[in-house]
C-alpha cells in the first residue's frame, strides 16, 4: 500500500489550508504514514494512531513546529531531543522544529522514536502519575460548595483537566484575580470542557 492511499482527506483539508508550516507538515506526514500509523484528525490537528491508540500529533505554533508524543515520558530519548510542553506536564513530550531541513536531517532519529513509541503502546505501558491531592484555591472551593451542579461537572472532568483548572485558578497572588478566573470558567466547566478545550 502506498503512503497516499492512507492519507486522510480531513487532514488533507487542514494541511491544504495551512499557510504556515505547510511544507513541514507534509514532510512529517510522509514519515509518519511510512511508519504504519493511521492518520486521523483530532482536536483540529493531524494525529497518528496505532490500533486506535494515539501515538503522536503534529502541532504548529507561532515560533516553532512540533511532533508531540502522547507517551513521550516513557521514551528513552537517547538524543536528548524530547521537550516537556510545560512545567506541569507529566506525560507528553515534543520534538521541536524550525524548518523542513531539520526534519530531513533528523528523519532516521524520528523513525527510531516513532518505532519506540509504537513498541511502548504495544507493551501497554502507562506513565504512573501519582494521584496528588488537588490544591483547590478557596475562591473556587467556595463556588463548588455553593453550586452542586458545578461540583458535579468539575469532578466529572478527567484528572488532568481538573489539575489544569486548579493550577490556573491558583496562579494569581490576589484573591480578586483568582475569583475573576473562576467566574470566567464556570460555564466551560458546566459544559464539561477543559481549560484549553474550544
Amino acid at each position: 500500500m502506498t503512503v497516499s492511499n492512507k492519507m486522510n482527506p480531513k487532514v488533507d483539508a487542514v494541511v491544504g489550508r495551512a499557510t504556515k508550516w505547510h511544507e513541514e507538515m507534509e514532510k512529517l506526514r510522509t514519515i509518519l504514514l511510512d511508519c504504519q500509523l493511521t492518520e486521523e484528525l483530532k482536536w483540529g490537528k493531524p494525529c497518528y494512531t496505532f490500533q486506535d491508540s494515539n501515538i503522536v500529533i503534529i502541532q504548529g505554533f507561532k515560533e516553532y513546529f512540533a511532533l508531540l508524543f502522547f507517551k513521550g515520558a516513557l521514551l528513552t530519548d537517547p538524543h536528548g531531543i524530547l521537550v516537556k510542553t510545560g512545567e506541569n506536564t507529566k506525560v507528553g513530550r515534543q520534538i521541536r522544529f524550525n524548518n523542513t531541513e531539520e526534519i530531513v536531517q533528523m528523519e532516521p532519529v524520528l523513525r527510531a522514536y516513532i518505532d519506540e513509541a509504537i513498541e511502548v503502546e504495544k507493551a501497554g505501558l502507562k506513565v504512573e502519575i501519582k494521584n496528588t491531592e488537588l490544591d483547590i484555591p478557596e475562591e473556587f472551593q467556595d463556588k463548588l460548595d455553593e453550586n452542586p451542579a458545578l461540583k458535579t461537572a468539575f469532578y466529572a472532568l478527567t484528572p488532568g483537566r481538573q489539575r489544569a483548572y486548579a493550577i490556573y485558578f491558583s496562579a494569581p497572588k490576589q484573591s480578586k484575580a483568582r475569583e475573576s478566573r473562576v467566574e470566567k470558567c464556570i460555564r466551560q466547566i458546566l459544559d464539561g470542557k477543559g481549560l484549553h478545550d474550544r
